[in-house]
């Protein structure tokens, strides 16, 4: 049987090629492992074999994780949509939140933040292809989103995130992961100086990376195939 850690290093070498396929230094792009429905041992597998940044989507398995795992160096990744009510333990457990789309969540992430604590990063995400199902700020929103957080106290506004359809069209995929890079630069030139493009999952790494993405989050290809508990709720984010 595979091991995590094998998977790990075929990972990495998917991003290495696409990088070098894109003329991009593979440094540029880290890998976020979204560990969200397996157990802490699968966290301390991975971590063992070299992998630090870890992502979650519920908040109470995730805090849970995070309380777990204190004893190794972790960078904790919240990714995809949170509910207001669920966001002091997230602004006090984690590093970085991937997903905020409403300026509410922003707020009271920055309110709850301690103080002790360094700025959390975040992402804002996007909605790149007009889905009414999917979470994001629509791009014609985006900028006014994004200077209100930008301007919050204890949270650093890092850049942008997307997760497009579901396609195996890699020009549909292209032409989206495009649009969320033009959207950041164009936000670079109105003053705001972001860094992360947070795009690409375990099926699309390659387009995502030919487009610029630094952060890729990939669960299934790292862990295998996740069986849903019965009394998780279907998750919309990153796989």
């Amino acid at each position: 049987m595979t091991t995590i850690g094998e998977r790990l290093l075929a990972v990495q070498a998917r991003i290495e090629a696409a990088a070098h396929v894109a003329g991009r230094e593979p440094s540029a792009v880290s890998l976020l492992a979204v560990s969200k429905t397996w157990p802490a041992a699968a966290v301390r597998d991975a971590a063992a074999a070299g992998q630090r940044a870890f992502g979650e989507n519920y908040v109470q398995e995730g805090v849970d994780k995070v309380e777990a795992l204190r004893d190794l160096d972790l960078e904790w990744h919240f990714i995809g949509p949170l509910q207001s009510n669920k966001t002091r333990p997230v602004a006090n457990a984690f590093d970085w939140v991937h997903g905020i789309d409403r300026l509410k969540i922003a707020e009271r992430l920055s309110a709850q933040r301690d103080v002790h604590l360094p700025p959390l990063n975040v992402c804002i995400q996007v909605n790149v292809s007009g889905e009414d199902s999917k979470s994001g700020v629509a791009p014609d929103a985006l900028g006014a989103l994004a200077q209100a957080v930008a301007a919050l106290p204890r949270l650093r506004l890092r850049g942008l995130m997307c997760i497009p359809e579901p396609t195996d069209d890699t020009a549909v995929l292209r032409a989206r992961f495009a649009v969320l890079r033009r959207l950041r630069d164009e936000l670079g030139a109105a003053g705001l100086a972001l860094d992360t493009l947070s795009m690409g999952m375990s099926h699309d790494i390659e387009p995502a990376i030919a487009e610029g993405a630094t952060i890729v989050r990939v669960g299934t290809a790292i862990f295998g195939e996740r069986v849903k508990p019965a009394s998780t709720p279907v998750s919309t984010g990153p796989a």
